[in-house]
């Protein structure tokens, strides 16, 4: 290690967004073996066990430091915005991390400092120990042109709150995006806290020596190519970044044994992700669509909670399976698989039986079911993901959205009815099933030998290299 150049990335402290960083890391250093990478992760408490299971494989030449606890934010506000909560430890944990990288300094040859987007306040710290610095944006291309637009766009806006009804155009995308669509920051008050901190997100972008963002050509061609224009900071897509294998193995063998029964592409399978909730009203319409649908599903059932986030970081005790409605096990057997909070995503989309996604649309889940050829339904629930889904329907075609009535809720017959449009036989299907197939491919030629992924990462290791 101390022979080595070195690379220290700071990564968000939540699961969803660890592993992507990791996922990068392990990338870099298998194909540059001269690298080293050390983590540097922030807490709030004891790390869970799905971290520390993921930490404790990482390959020799990947090493990680747990900073201190931040203690003087224990008692932040229930239902705090995850994004918000994970900057703050951050910002609190950024003595520990001046100290831990001055430690590093003395004993190891410490080129660049990587960022999670969230943990852009330790951007002072490698300007003041002198390194390169760096966000690893673990969303797509077209988040991160938003998001470097938004503070321009953000100057022309008089008003308290951006208007809902309006568009916002976004460079390199021919559509232009619903304001109600863009991530949750956006829709806050413009003076609050929760707004002016994304967009003082935003303008560190523009500060940075690099972005790497976890997308490739052929998913985003108009976007990634206006990102690299020369107007913008040097943007590397190294895309797509997923885990080879679940990092997990609980339910592994319930869902496995179970699709290896079931005829080929014949299955829903329905997860919103490391910690998506939805609320008891809609769990149950999504219960009942799934049923009223007539066809196969494998769902990952989370207990239902009015906060769509709520799970995000914290996870949940109850057994989620005693909120199904009554009777609706016995009603499904035979037809469906409910396995309680989590599954092996990355073996299930891989397996022949599974036909469909409906998914949250987090960036890995999107990155997952492309890489597996997987057509989607896009069901948003916070943060970036109405953009990601808008992104699927309009731009790239390769998933439908069900519609929300005036209440707010997706109702079992909307849920029916866009199951039946992805998993039945007909043009729309067959089209969607043949553009995610031909994403796929693209996505594979990306991480090929001579792919635009792999140019981008090699452009940056010998940047590092040549420090």
């Amino acid at each position: 290690m101390e022979n080595k150049t070195c690379i220290a990335m700071v990564p968000s402290p939540a699961l969803s967004h660890l592993i992507p960083h990791v996922e990068f890391a392990k990338q870099l250093v298998q194909q540059h073996h001269d690298l080293h990478v050390i983590f540097l992760i922030p807490t709030l408490g004891s790390i869970s066990p799905s971290t520390e299971a993921i930490l404790n494989t990482l390959p020799p030449n990947i090493n990680f430091i747990i900073l201190p606890q931040v203690n003087n934010i224990q008692h932040l506000p229930q239902n705090i915005h995850p994004a918000t909560k994970m900057k703050l430890i951050v910002k609190h944990s950024i003595p520990f991390l001046h100290d831990a990288l001055q430690s590093l300094l003395s004993r190891t040859h410490i080129v660049a400092l990587v960022l999670c987007i969230f943990a852009t306040d330790a951007l002072e710290v490698a300007k003041q120990l002198n390194l390169l610095s760096y966000v690893f944006f673990a969303s797509g291309a077209t988040t991160l042109s938003m998001c470097l637009s938004l503070p321009k766009f953000d100057e022309s806006v008089s008003s308290e709150f951006l208007d809902l009804s309006q568009t916002v155009n976004v460079p390199g995308c021919v559509t232009p995006f619903q304001v109600k669509d863009l991530p949750d920051p956006c829709l806050c008050e413009r003076s609050s806290e929760t707004y002016r901190s994304f967009i003082s997100i935003c303008q560190t972008l523009w500060l940075v020596d690099g972005v790497i963002v976890n997308s490739f050509t052929d998913l985003e061609a108009e976007v990634i190519r206006e990102l690299t224009n020369g107007d913008n900071p040097c943007v590397y897509s190294v895309g797509p970044i997923i885990q080879t294998e679940s990092s997990s193995k609980v339910n592994k063998s319930t869902c496995m044994t179970w699709l290896e029964n079931q005829s080929p592409s014949s299955v829903l399978y329905v997860s919103f992700g490391s910690g998506g909730t939805l609320s008891h009203d809609q769990f149950n319409e999504l219960a009942f669509g799934l049923e009223l649908s007539g066809h196969k599903f494998l769902w990952v059932v989370r207990a239902p909670n009015e906060i769509a986030y709520s799970a995000y970081l914290d996870g949940q005790k109850e057994d989620p399976l005693e909120y199904l409605p009554n009777g609706f096990l016995d009603r499904t057997k035979g037809k469906g698989l409910m396995v309680p909070s989590w599954a092996p995503q990355i073996e299930v989309l891989g397996h022949g039986s599974i036909g469909g996604f409906l998914s949250h649309c987090g960036w890995s889940s999107i990155l997952e079911s492309v890489v597996h050829g997987v057509p989607m339904i896009a069901w948003p629930l916070f943060a970036e993901q109405r953009m990601n889904a808008a992104l699927l329907t309009n731009g790239l075609k390769v998933a439908v959205r069900p519609k929300v009535d005036e209440s707010g809720l997706v109702k079992r017959e909307e849920v029916a009815k866009v199951i039946k449009r992805i998993m039945e036989l007909g043009d729309e299907r067959l089209e969607m099933r043949e553009r995610m197939k031909e994403l796929s491919v693209g996505a594979d030629a990306a991480l090929g030998e001579h792919g635009s992924s792999k140019r981008a990462l090699s452009s940056l290791a010998l940047k590092w290299r040549n420090c």
